[in-house]
């Protein structure tokens, strides 16, 4: 007797938890339970099966509808974890030593420059003067920067292969921020005689150019040239003096004050 009672009440329970009105209330068993309870004919019933499917059926439904749906915003439109990753990874601002280091090195490379252009160079990029200043004078202990090397193989450079002459070269070093000083003792390193006769080769190269042209406007041709690369009057009428008497053309026009 006591065995069928025992076995009455497992009964009862398991009933209770079939129609779900007992057991776990919350949770994913709640949760689950949920669509049962809008079928209580269901219950007990020889179509509880069934009707526990078509409620498996729409939950399965009813759950794919809320995936397709629209995605929740993401965490960084709010300012969450991704913009704060974003802002870690940004790499931090350099160091302005060593921004200005990088920015003459990579000037320096190939092609000499004189300490005036790289602090032209670091003042536009927004270098502070204190940074590129000690930037500069480190270079020069080294020898990166050197004005008075530079001042003579300029020189050196654009007499021979663009037959400049001393004054166009101080120009031209001028305007490179080269100390006066420098210069002078970069372009005194060419003398008068080396300086006329590097006038003479111009004309000479230029003169065959001018051939067929009347006197008045080869002399204007010839003259324009010296003058545009620095020689002085007076040079540069003895050398198209000299060159057109040695075509045959009379030049006694040609006074010794100027064409």
């Amino acid at each position: 007797m006591t065995r069928r009672t025992d076995w009455a009440e497992y009964t009862d329970g398991s009933a209770e938890y079939t129609d779900g009105s007992a057991g776990t209330s919350d949770g994913a068993y709640g949760a689950a339970a949920a669509p049962y309870e809008t079928e209580p004919s269901a219950v007990g019933s020889p179509d509880a099966g069934e009707a526990r499917r078509e409620g498996g059926r729409a939950r399965g439904r009813s759950g794919g509808r809320r995936r397709r749906g629209r995605p929740e915003p993401l965490a960084e439109e709010d300012g969450g974890v991704a913009s704060s990753s974003r802002a870690e990874q940004a790499e931090p601002p350099r160091d302005p030593v060593e921004q200005a280091r990088a920015i003459c090195l990579r000037l320096l490379t190939g092609t000499p420059r004189t300490r005036s252009q790289l602090a032209d160079a670091l003042r536009k990029r927004e270098i502070p003067d204190e940074a590129a200043e000690e930037v500069l004078s480190r270079f020069e202990e080294v020898g990166l920067i050197d004005d008075s090397a530079f001042a003579q193989a300029w020189v050196e450079s654009r007499h021979h292969g663009r037959g400049l002459a001393r004054r166009a070269l101080a120009r031209e070093l001028r305007t490179k921020g080269v100390d006066n000083t420098l210069i002078d003792a970069a372009v005194s390193r060419l003398d008068s005689e080396q300086e006329e006769e590097t006038a003479r080769e111009l004309v000479a190269r230029k003169l065959r150019a001018t051939r067929g042209l009347d006197r008045d406007k080869r002399l204007r041709r010839l003259a324009g040239m010296l003058a545009r690369k620095g020689y002085p009057e007076g040079m540069a009428l003895r050398v198209v003096r000299q060159a057109l008497e040695d075509e045959g053309e009379d030049t006694e026009f040609l006074g010794e004050d100027g064409f």
